[in-house]
Parts: C-alpha cells; structure tokens; sequence
C-alpha cells in the first residue's frame, strides 16, 4: 500500500508539470492534488469554482471509483455545473448550442449557469422533448427565449416527440452538429434511477457531446 501511494504521488506530481505546462502563464492557476476518493475530492475542491470541466472515464477506469470520478454523484452533489467534455477532442468551439429543456428547477438553473456559453453561441434551440405539446409547453418554450433575448441570446423554440430510449436530445444535437448541450440532470444520488426517463442517463453516455448539465 506504501509502493502504491508512492507510486500515486509520483503520477500527480507528473500531471502538475503537465497541467502547468498547458495552462501557462497568461492565466492565473491553482493546483490542487491529493491522494484519495476522486468523486469526494472533486466535490471538495469545487467550492473554489465556478464550473467544473472534466471528461468522460477511460475505457480502463469506468466503474472504478479509485481511479475515476462519478460523473452523476458529481452532478448531483457539487452545486456548480458540470462540463461533460467529448472523448477525444483538440478544441472547443461554441457555435451551435442546444437547450433540452423541462420546465423544472434544474433546467432553469442550468440554463442560468450555461449564460456566458449561450452568448458567444451563433446559433441556440431551446428543444423540449413531449409527444403532446399543449399551450402551457409552449408559453414556457416562448418564456425561455424571451429570457434569453433580454440577454442578448437569439434562441429558437422546437417541440420533439420522445423516443423510447431517452435519446431524443442526443440526437437532435447530432443532427444539428451541436457543440454544446445544455441539460438539467435529473436522477437520485446513485443515478441507478432516473426522474426524465432515460435523457439524463443518454447524454451522459454520449462521448461525443460536450454536455453542460447542472442539478
């Protein structure tokens, strides 16, 4: 067990000469490593932020709460939004933002922490996922992109049926090449079991979204 500390140590101490390479100069950083329970630590070491950036699991580490964090019990208990960035991906780029939408106290947050993505986007849908859009779903849709507009956001309102799967949004984002979702997360605290069908649990396990997605 000593070795492998050691050997832990050793690794972050690697990974600081690499992050601060990375990161340079011309921002102002602050490293923090410790040997433990990632999912506790991270949600720990977020009461410093604004906005938690981290990536799906490698291959290797899924499911080993030893060597990777869980990205739901993140979400859930963190209080800051989660950005779920894409596997394998050189840059970022915010041009084309989809909203999925629920009027609940999630999406409304999310969208809230989402605001500086959502002004430098060129293009925002707000899509609401529903197989029987009634007034009431589209008084919140237009309500959304009112709010939205007040800062600064040009947004477009679209209604979708669901899917069984809970893949609508993923693939209304596929379709449209977004760069970004924005999503509330809903599910309890061992995210075995979800409140929005499968929505949540479908955006998470699409590697190739970055996803914003706050509780």
């Amino acid at each position: 067990m000593m070795r492998q500390r050691k050997n832990i140590e050793r690794r972050l101490e690697s990974l600081r000469a690499e992050f601060e390479g990375l990161a340079g100069a011309a921002i102002d950083t602050e490293w923090r490593g410790a040997v433990g329970n990632p999912t506790r630590l991270l949600i720990g070491a977020s009461r410093v932020g604004d906005l938690i950036v981290t990536t799906p699991p490698d291959g290797g580490s899924r499911g080993d709460a030893h060597r990777s964090t869980d990205i739901g019990n993140v979400i859930l208990q963190a209080g800051r939004p989660v950005l779920v960035a894409s596997a394998n991906q050189d840059n970022f780029r915010i041009d084309k933002v989809l909203v999925g939408w629920k009027d609940t106290r999630e999406a409304r947050r999310a969208v809230t922490d989402a605001m500086p993505f959502l002004q430098l986007a060129q293009e925002v849908r707000v899509v609401t996922i529903d197989n029987d859009a009634t007034d009431e779903t589209w008084n919140s849709l237009d309500d959304v992109v009112a709010s939205l507009s007040f800062h600064g956001v040009k947004a477009k309102a679209e209604v979708f049926p669901e899917k069984s799967d809970g893949r609508t949004i993923a693939d209304v984002a596929e379709a449209m090449h977004a760069n970004l979702v924005i999503s509330g997360a809903y599910g309890h605290s061992s995210f075995r079991e979800w409140i929005f069908g499968g929505a949540t649990r479908s955006l998470l396990q699409n590697d190739r979204l970055n996803r914003i997605m706050s509780n």
